[in-house]
């Protein structure tokens, strides 16, 4: 979620900004207003950015599972103090947002400000879909740098980052009471648990995406991405030595979870942990009101550490945030709505809603989101630059089917081979 050059401790905490390390985050500017945050141009009458000018509608898109509800609330404050502007939301998952828009905005019938996970960002700004941030410079001020650094391309700011994401080790307290330290820990404990439990899991993740996976496959900062720094293409290092070994890791899992990648999807994975059927997995904030809605009694702790590691294994982080379309013709009501959901009263809002953790200083009590917190400590970001749509999709295929009994350097090196456009 974040970077930043330096030494290895810097290196480590790229998606939460050092300040994310406390227990509680100090509310730095509750006092500050909605407006002043957010640049409001509600005082010129405009009609554009808010006040008594024409009537504006925005449309919004956002993922369901509580974004909705803040989305709708939000809005609702926005028009309150922006009575000629109002804020019509529509339901397009964060994931399909950047393939969404370049569809939708060339045809005139997309949003003018959307929700999409930060690691698209390269990808959308070479396609022409998204405006840079009006007001860079005071979001800047007010949020986490590590939330910045998530969409900042060739020194810009092109989207105003809402929350700073990772994922880590969630386990159901009535299975679990001392969560394992290491992933032979995790193996250990699922052989006994399967054994105790028939037709359970110790374990379940989804094992087909190099989100998860790459918690195996990489590390910081050796080992990373796109280099150093997650931004030299000349540099993907997914056939590396250190790679290699991780997927040779990631395959022994196996052993405890013994199911082919296709039936390992997001949604089948949640839904083992959510019944009950798994006692660990491996999720994010997003599911922090799934979980608390089915009255699961669970908690989040940092992620395994790998074999000969006395640290937790790292995680990728990136940050969720609000686009201006490029295809909008509202763009500075769009511009002054996207830094309002950065406003201190929105991003608690939107914590107090989804358990999400902000991109600015606000207090933070919930056990889970304190456990996503710790682990963004060892978190690394996730490649933004425009050659990264390429990493994804091969490195989705590689791991599927390395996790499906392929060989591991040949699925690398085919990874490889596209990433590098050979």
């Amino acid at each position: 979620m974040h970077r930043a050059a330096g030494s290895h401790e810097e290196q480590r905490r790229t998606i939460v900004n050092t300040s994310l390390k406390k227990p509680v985050i100090a509310l730095a500017a509750l006092t500050v207003s909605a407006l002043a945050l957010a640049g409001c141009s509600g005082d010129n009458g405009s009609g554009s950015g808010g006040g008594d000018g024409d009537q504006v509608t925005l449309v919004v898109w956002e993922s369901l599972e509580g974004r909705s509800d803040f989305i709708k609330q939000a809005g609702e404050a926005y028009t309150e103090q922006n009575p000629n502007v109002t804020i019509e939301y529509k339901n397009v998952e964060l994931g399909d947002a950047p393939a969404q828009i370049a569809l939708d905005g060339p045809a005139g019938v997309g949003p003018d400000v959307f929700a999409a996970p930060s690691n698209a960002t390269g990808e959308l700004v070479a396609g022409g879909h998204i405006l840079a941030v009006a007001g860079a410079d005071e979001l800047r001020d007010e949020l986490l740098e590590g939330a910045v650094q998530n969409v900042t391309y060739d020194d810009e700011m092109w989207g105003v980052p809402v929350t700073i994401d990772t994922y880590s080790l969630f386990y159901n307290k009535a299975y679990v009471t001392d969560p394992p330290k290491t992933w032979d820990d995790v193996v250990a404990f699922s052989k006994q648990f399967a054994a105790e439990n028939p037709g359970k899991y110790g374990f379940a993740m989804n094992p087909g995406v190099v989100y998860y996976a790459g918690s195996f496959l990489f590390d910081a900062p050796d080992n990373l991405p796109f280099g150093e720094n997650v931004d030299d293409p000349s540099q993907p290092n997914t056939d590396t030595a250190a790679t290699a070994e991780g997927a040779a890791e990631l395959v022994k899992l196996r052993e405890v979870l013994d199911v082919a990648a296709d039936d390992l999807d997001d949604a089948t994975v949640d839904t083992l942990f959510e019944s009950g059927q798994s006692a660990m997995t491996l999720t994010g904030s997003w599911n922090i009101p799934v979980f608390d809605d089915a009255g699961l009694d669970y908690a989040v702790t940092t992620m395994p550490a790998a074999a000969g590691s006395d640290q937790p294994s790292g995680s990728f982080s990136n940050s969720r945030t609000m686009y201006v379309s490029a295809y909008s013709e509202h763009t500075e009501a769009a511009q002054d709505f996207a830094a309002f959901l950065a406003s201190p009263e929105m991003l608690q809002l939107a914590y107090d809603l989804t358990g999400s953790v902000p991109s600015a200083d606000i207090p933070v009590d919930n056990e889970a989101t304190l456990g996503l917190i710790e682990q963004g400590e060892y978190a690394f970001p996730s490649p933004s630059i425009p050659e990264a749509a390429q990493f994804w999709l091969a490195m989705d295929s590689a791991v599927k089917n390395i996790w499906n009994g392929a060989d591991i350097d040949t699925e690398l090196a085919t990874a490889t081979s596209v990433i590098e456009g050979q």
